[in-house]
């Protein structure tokens, strides 16, 4: 696929057109993606999911009331395409496995799409790495053994990166076995959204 990858709106166009995994996709191809060169804050979560893929508006289910919950953030601020870039590691739903959960985005996409897009974001001062495959991309061997070691060690990566869990219903185990996540993990969160987008 062709586009000049200077122009952001070329770059953008291109993305949300995007069929390279369309024969592996089981509703077919329907990239969401969002970003500006205005934002501030840069969510990278992991894939749509069937309620996403059926809206095209990211974080259209119960995770993202959740995920705004953390960042204490309202929808009109979520959504604000000026201040804040949504660009998951899978652009695309990549079907259900075995017991019914996502699988994993297609490697393909993130190698494909975020540097091309991240270029075109020199505004932003954060980046929320949501689950495993955002935190494997980035943080790369800078990443613990494990998501919860990873996301205990959140203030090792500042100022440029925070790694969270996936904010599905199904991780709420996780979060009451885990209770310095609320007590200290989400006031440093809030509150370097709140720098970021006022900045």
């Amino acid at each position: 696929m062709s586009y000049d990858p200077n122009s952001f709106e070329e770059v953008l166009s291109a993305a949300r057109a995007c069929r390279i995994c369309e024969a592996d996709l089981p509703l077919g191809p329907r990239p969401v993606v969002r970003a500006s060169r205005s934002a501030r804050l840069l969510i990278v979560g992991q894939a749509p999911g069937t309620r996403v893929h059926a809206s095209g508006i990211p974080w259209d289910d119960r995770s993202g009331e959740r995920l705004r919950e953390w960042l204490n953030l309202s929808p009109d601020i979520f959504y604000d395409e000026a201040k804040i870039a949504i660009v998951p590691m899978g652009f695309c739903f990549p079907g259900n496995d075995e017991r019914g959960g996502d699988l994993p985005p297609p490697a393909i996409c993130a190698k494909t799409w975020h540097a091309p897009i991240r270029q075109h974001l020199s505004g932003v001062s954060l980046t929320l790495l949501i689950g495993l495959y955002a935190q494997r991309f980035y943080l790369g061997k800078a990443r613990k053994s494990s998501l919860t070691e990873t996301v205990a060690a959140f203030r090792d990566y500042l100022p440029d990166y925070l790694p969270l869990p996936h904010p599905s219903w199904r991780n709420t185990g996780w979060l009451k076995k885990n209770p310095w996540f609320e007590a200290d993990l989400l006031p440093e969160l809030r509150a370097r959204i709140s720098s970021a987008l006022e900045a």
